[in-house]
Parts: structure tokens; sequence; C-alpha cells
């Protein structure tokens, strides 16, 4: 369909201008049906988490601005975009302002190579997954360039302690893709989804029990803990530690300069869902054959919503942790389980019980 599409619009604007022009347009307005509603999903997940810590504490949560409190997020968005954005009179202006333009660009360009459906995707690379990693991995010099532009003890402190979080956490989760790509045989984000439509539990029509999460679970928890840590929520957000660093690299911006921060917070938030759908609960494929009459579009985002409920609900359950603790878990436990985990799966496939053939 988005191939006739194409066509379509080639054969429509091919009198019009020439025929290098349609397939930048096209690319366009790809990015904007990718875009705009990524940007809605952030704004309203701000939304849903209020929602639902306030469910768990007995409460209603907002519920003053429209009905049910919907227009809650637009509320928001037009305070902060009124807001004065303040430039600290020592901060190095250049590199201020380029912090936030740093930190929430990764978290959107990283959804290029994520598909919504069989080769429904920006763009669908070979490499899809190590251009993932090498973008995601960028965001991290963002937080390090607020907090040291920001000429403020604060914003450093709470910088360092954001970004040796963030490369900590980065390593377990990068060999929880080693795993799946060895799995998978592919760095292609289509491919990886598809080489879980096949298995044992695909004959039977129980599509969940073929899904990568099931053997490797250790992997899955390790992905989704880890997932936390790197976009610093709950309970690792020491980044933020009010009761120490105010509110760490961020703690000298305004205006919307301070909520670009969150919404590359939020935008990765919803990246590590969709991921976690992708790479280990079958993307787009239905839970049991059943149900495969229901578009796979539907699936992918209702997955990713339970997944990123889970985010809020360890927020409502879970204290804050110290930050030597984090750093242990880090180090100390998910690492040398992912790699171990990577030398049994290796040798697993290399016994006749290998599952993934």
């Amino acid at each position: 369909m988005i191939d006739t599409l194409f066509n379509a619009g080639q054969g429509l604007m091919g009198g019009i201008w020439p025929g290098t022009v349609w397939p930048v347009i096209w690319t366009l307005i790809k990015i904007v049906c990718v875009v705009a509603p990524l940007m809605g999903c952030v704004a309203y997940l701000t939304l849903w988490e209020r929602k639902a810590i306030g469910f768990t504490q007995i409460r209603l949560g907002p519920n003053r601005v429209g009905p049910f409190g919907l227009l809650q997020p637009i509320a928001d968005a037009l305070k902060l975009l009124t807001k004065e954005i303040i430039i600290p009179t020592a901060a190095s202006k250049g590199l201020f302002v380029l912090g936030p333009i740093m930190t929430i660009m990764p978290a959107l360009v990283a959804w290029v190579v994520i598909p919504f459906g069989p080769d429904v995707a920006l763009a669908n690379i070979n490499a899809g997954l190590l251009f993932l990693m090498a973008v995601t991995s960028l965001e991290v010099y963002g937080v390090i360039i607020a907090g040291w532009a920001s000429n403020s003890k604060y914003a450093f402190l709470g910088a360092m302690r954001a970004s040796a979080q963030m490369v900590s956490y980065e390593i377990a989760m990068g060999f929880c893709l080693v795993v799946v790509l060895m799995v998978s045989a592919s760095l292609n984000m289509t491919d990886i989804v598809m080489s879980q439509a096949k298995g044992m539990g695909v004959g039977y029509g129980m599509n969940f029990l073929s899904w990568n999460w099931l053997p490797l679970l250790p992997i899955f928890v390790v992905y989704f803990i880890s997932g936390l840590a790197e976009t610093n929520r709950h309970p690792f957000d020491v980044v933020e530690g009010e009761s120490e660093i105010v509110a760490g690299h961020m703690v000298e911006y305004s205006g919307m300069s301070f909520a670009m921060f969150f919404l590359a917070e939020y935008a990765n938030m919803w990246l590590v869902a969709i991921l976690a759908v992708i790479l280990f609960l079958g993307g787009w494929l239905p839970p049991f054959e059943f149900l495969s009459f229901i578009p796979g579009w539907i699936w992918l985002g209702a997955k990713t919503f339970v997944v990123v409920t889970m985010f809020l609900w360890v927020r409502a359950t879970f204290p804050r942790f110290r930050y030597d603790q984090i750093m242990r878990l880090g180090w100390k436990i998910f690492i040398p389980v992912t790699l171990v985990w990577l030398v049994v799966v290796g040798a697993w496939m290399q016994t006749s019980y290998n599952i993934w053939n």
C-alpha cells in the first residue's frame, strides 16, 4: 500500500517537479506521520502517569482542565511555551542551547528504524539494530553538555551522575541486544519480529510461547530494568535527586528548554517500550492465532502501552535507590548476568536442542 501511494504521488508530481523532488517530499510526509503521533503520545503519557499514580494512591489525579482532565497536557504545553527562557550570565550560551537539542534529538531520530508492521518503517535498513544503538548512545552527550554549560556545581554533579549511570546500563542493554541478534540472525528490525513467528507455540496456535521473552527471560528482565535506569526513571532517578542536587543537569533551564529534557525522557520511555515489544514480545504478532484478524499495528500499540504502564507501576511501588546501589546493580550483577546468558545461549544454539533454527 505504501509503495502504491509513493508511485501515485510520483506520477502526479512528475509533471510538476523533477523526479528527485517527490522522494524528498514523501520522506518528509512519513517523518510527520511518525513524529506527530509520537509527540501526542509523549504529551498524554504525562497525563496517564499522573492518573495511574493517582489510582495507585487512591486519588483522582488531574481532573480540572477539560473533561476528565484530558486537556491537561495541552495546558501544560501552553504554559511552558509562554514561559521565559533564561540563560545564566556565566553560562556558555552556545552549548547551553545545544544541550536540550542533543538530548531530544536521538530520542526522535531512533524512530527512523522502528517498524510498525512488516516492512512499514521510515527506513527499513538491514543494520537497524546497530543504527539504533549508535544513535541512542549520543544522548549522554546532551546531558554532559547541559551540565557543563550551565556553569553550576549542582548541574555539573547531576550531569556526571547521569552520564555514569547511562553508560553503565547501556553496556548491559547492549549485551541484551547482542543476545537477540544471535537468536534472530539479523540486525533488521522486521526480521527480528518475523523470527518470532515460527516455533512450536505457533504450531499450537499459542504464538506468545514462541516469542523471545520465554527462552530469553533473564535477558528480558535485565533489558526492562536497564531501560528504567537508561531513561532515568524511578527508582533510578537520582539524576534529579531533589534532596541532594535540586534537579540535576537541568536545574538552570526554564521554559521550553526545560521541557525538552522531559520530552526526551518520555519519548525514550516509548522507545524502550516499543523496543521491548519488538525484540521480546513479538512486535505486531497476535498472542493467539485466532486473534490474527486484529490489525498488527493495534497489537503493537497495545503491547507498547502495557510495557509503558509497567514503567509507571514501578514508580508508584518502589523507593528510590542510593547511587552506589544503582552502580553496583549495573556493574556487578547485570553485566555478568548478560555475559553468562550470552555464553549459555551461544552454547545452546550449537546443540541439537536449538529452538531458533
